[in-house]
């Protein structure tokens, strides 16, 4: 428990900010889930529409320091691939 007022306060935030943080990677993964079903799903122009809607919400999380850049790139780099290897 917190002891001071500003500690309370910062407990506030934190419990705020751990929130709002956890939407957003959810937003993330529901994202990378989504490109990877079209893949599964065999339609290359679905895979790809789905890839450019998913980098934006990537590259937010970034831009928030919410996920590191280099998870981020790895993402982005694997489902890129995946999307090329499809015939």
């Amino acid at each position: 428990m917190a002891n001071t007022k500003s500690a309370e306060k910062a407990a506030r935030q934190a419990e705020k900010h751990r929130a709002r943080n956890v939407a957003l990677r959810s937003r993330m993964r529901t994202a990378v889930r989504n490109v990877n079903t079209a893949i599964a799903g065999g339609d290359k122009n679905a895979a790809q529409a789905t890839y450019r809607d998913a980098v934006p919400v990537i590259d937010t999380l970034v831009n928030k320091r919410i996920v590191h850049r280099n998870k981020a790139a790895r993402h982005k780099s694997h489902l890129a691939a995946r999307i090329r290897a499809m015939s």
